[in-house]
């Protein structure tokens, strides 16, 4: 007997408020185990997780499923007053656990613990899995649960944010690009609760390590989804085959349009060579056999005409039919303006556990390490952030020598989510007219009515493209860039449009990332290890 899909979208469309559309008439289905989502930037991968987890509602059609479904998006949101409990998403049960514990015997507490009353200790020990608890140095237990998030790198606040999915037990799970931020040891766990997992779990990811621990890859592009039962790799393979049949397709149909084509102008030229002997033949008859004639001749000429005219547009819509099935995606295209930042000059002096460094002229400096060692705070410090002063690092800091300095965080959040793309842009650009920026923002593959969506409603992809826009769009230009995994949620053709422009950039850049073939590829100056 089949087993029924736990997700189902049935004829599935969405559009923003403004008009976009970012999915049309949508039917597709996630089984049992685990599948991996793909899609360049901005294919709506998205916008399909939040219409499953009822984050939004289809304009048309209908999504449903077997189960609850738990979700972990793309950027990790918690108060500033958050705990690690809040992260694992078990507060509201672990405070009515407690309180039954203290004594108070509300029925509502009982309601809300149900048959989870080891879900403290399992907790801790999915916490202790992960070690997070040695991580922050947290001692006794109970501790640990009301430690803030804050005191979290970014990629621990992964592990215990899918921690918390796992803890929680839903029958369907959502994870959006998980291995942003993760560290090697952190990615290593990560892959092996991921083959662990119970239930349906859906990765949406551009890692090709995590895509191969996967049962099923989904490709969404252009609105439809394409279903492979395999790893990415797997996947991959299987398109360079079909691609490689589509253009020998395309090769053959382009010959035979050329053929058709040439067919057609050479029957042309033979109807008008007969046409003008007829008509010199004509001149010597009657006129009546004469006319005659001339209309079977115009007969004949125009049924050639219409049968070669049939085939070459036969032809030419054979080959346009092979070409749509080729695979020409657009990609970013990033040129950073010149900072006119000379060799001689300091950019900026960074210490790291009491060994000194000058980052001088447009040199490009890595600053690696573990998950929670401190690369954040250090790159904090660099650009003056007001946290860096609340803590420091034990003879580690940096000090900038330039004013002129362009910061994108881990999270992304130097975006106005309220704010439309343009506005957002223009903040760092206010003398650039508006027609300017939209040309600009082309280049990054933000065009249209998506200039003036508000900033909120981006994709992962979407949202560094528009941040990184406004960074190396401010103007004047930044002499130092400072960037915080940058790699994170951008598909594999952006990484390289990066690199690019990042190679080719004058300024100076510094630059936190796990990402070892992104880094192999900068042609790195040095770098700085933190331990």
């Amino acid at each position: 007997m089949p087993i029924s899909p736990s997700v189902v979208l049935h004829d599935v469309s969405f559009t923003w408020p403004d008009g976009t559309v970012a999915l049309s008439h949508l039917t597709t289905a996630f089984g049992r185990g685990r599948t991996g989502l793909v899609g360049r930037n901005g294919a709506g991968k998205s916008t399909l997780v939040r219409l499953v987890t009822g984050r939004l509602h289809p304009t048309s059609g209908t999504v449903t499923t077997s189960g609850p479904v738990d979700h972990l998006p793309q950027r990790l949101r918690t108060e500033d007053d958050a705990a690690v409990a809040d992260l694992l998403g078990i507060r509201s049960t672990l405070t009515a656990l407690r309180a039954i514990l203290a004594g108070d015997a509300a029925p509502e507490h009982f309601d809300a613990v149900g048959d989870a009353w080891d879900l403290e200790e399992r907790a801790l020990a999915a916490l202790d899995t992960i070690g997070v608890g040695a991580g922050l140095g947290a001692a006794p237990g109970q501790d640990l649960l009301e430690r803030p998030a804050s005191t979290l790198s970014g990629g621990q606040a992964v592990l215990v944010a899918v921690a918390g999915i796992r803890l929680r037990g839903r029958p369907i799970a959502f994870l959006d690009e998980p291995t942003n931020n993760l560290d090697r040891r952190a990615r290593g766990l990560l892959l092996d609760m991921v083959d662990d997992w119970q239930g349906t779990l859906v990765v949406v990811s551009h890692d090709r390590e995590l895509l191969e621990h996967v049962d099923e890859t989904c490709e969404l592009r252009a609105g439809a989804m394409t279903v492979f039962g395999g790893t990415f790799s797997a996947f991959e393979e299987h398109l360079a085959v079909q691609q490689a049949a589509v253009e020998r397709e395309v090769r053959v149909a382009e010959q035979r349009h050329r053929t058709e084509k040439r067919q057609r102008i050479e029957a042309e030229t033979k109807i008008a060579r007969r046409a003008k002997a007829g008509e010199k033949a004509a001149r010597s008859m009657p006129k009546i056999l004469a006319n005659e004639a001339r209309k079977k001749a115009q007969e004949t000429a125009g049924r050639l005409r219409v049968g070669y005219a049939d085939d070459e547009a036969a032809a030419l819509e054979t080959k346009r039919e092979a070409q749509l099935r080729l695979r020409a995606d657009e990609s970013i295209h990033v040129a950073l303006p010149d900072p006119d930042v000379p060799a001689s000059r300091q950019i900026a002096t960074v210490t790291v556990r009491g060994r000194e460094t000058i980052v001088q002229g447009p040199e490009r400096i890595a600053v690696t390490g573990d998950n929670g060692v401190g690369k954040t705070t250090l790159l904090d410090q660099l650009v003056g952030a007001p946290d860096a002063r609340e803590h420091p690092l034990p003879d580690t800091r940096a000090v900038p020598h330039v004013d002129r300095i362009a910061y994108l965080p881990q999270r992304k959040d130097t975006l106005d989510d309220a704010a439309t793309v343009l506005e957002n842009v223009r903040r760092d650009a206010p003398h650039v007219p508006p027609a300017e920026v939209r040309n600009r923002l082309a280049r990054f593959l933000v065009r249209g009515d998506t200039v003036d969506r508000p900033a909120g409603a981006l994709s992962g992809g979407e949202r560094f493209r528009v941040a990184f826009a406004t960074l190396v769009l401010a103007d004047p230009p930044p002499q130092l860039l400072v960037l915080d995994e940058p790699t994170n949620d951008l598909d594999l053709t952006s990484v390289d449009q990066l690199v690019d422009a990042l190679r080719a950039h004058r300024g100076a850049l510094v630059v936190v990332s796990h990402d070892e073939a992104f880094l192999e590829r900068l042609d790195l100056t040095a770098r700085l290890e933190l331990s």
